[in-house]
């Protein structure tokens, strides 16, 4: 996968948050799901959606050091080969600092790289997204958008801004024919 399809893709969440997206899919719909708790290791940054958008972010530039440096590789104890992006510790919603974590589901946190952290997603109920196929730098932001856009009985819930994750598996190994879980926790 490329540096810069990523680089992209996340810098254009946010933009797409903010501005909604154009046309439906047939995977505009989500589906409620009972995911139970996890463990992810992995690079993490706070931020803003403000600051993401400002040209000062953060996702854009974990996403390049991820790839460059190969930190995958560092991640003791990997589930499987899926790269997980997740968003957690909110200060307030939408509009407050976040943590962004990008890594790997692990079996076992007891050996964190240095650099790293390890965070554990709550078990809970999930407005289970999944974007169309196609560049991760369109379909990624497209599925924000309408994520961002969508009215509480549409998500399925009221979001709990506790834990939101996308899931980067074997359907998103082809970063130009792309398919992303997304994973948004409601209350």
């Amino acid at each position: 996968m490329t540096v810069h399809i990523f680089v992209t893709a996340m810098a254009g969440i946010v933009l797409a948050a903010l501005i909604g997206s154009q046309g439906q899919s047939e995977h505009a719909n989500p589906k409620i799901v009972r995911e139970p708790s996890f463990t992810v290791i992995g690079i993490s940054a706070r931020t803003t959606n403000a600051k993401e958008m400002s040209g000062e972010g953060v996702i854009g530039k974990q996403w390049a050091r991820l790839m460059k440096e190969n930190l995958l590789s560092n991640i003791p104890n990997r589930a499987d080969s899926s790269i997980i992006a997740v968003y957690t510790d909110y200060e307030s919603d939408a509009n407050g600092a976040y943590t962004f974590i990008l890594g790997a589901k692990v079996s076992s946190a007891e050996k964190i790289p240095a650099g790293m952290v390890a965070v554990k997603i709550p078990a809970g109920k999930y407005a289970f997204f999944v974007s169309d196929r196609g560049p991760a730098s369109e379909v990624v932001p497209q599925i924000w958008g309408r994520i961002w856009s969508a009215s509480k009985s549409a998500l399925g819930g009221v979001r709990a801004y506790k834990a939101d994750f996308e899931l980067y598996g074997p359907q998103a190994a082809d970063p130009q024919n792309a398919q992303v879980e997304i994973y948004v926790g409601i209350k």
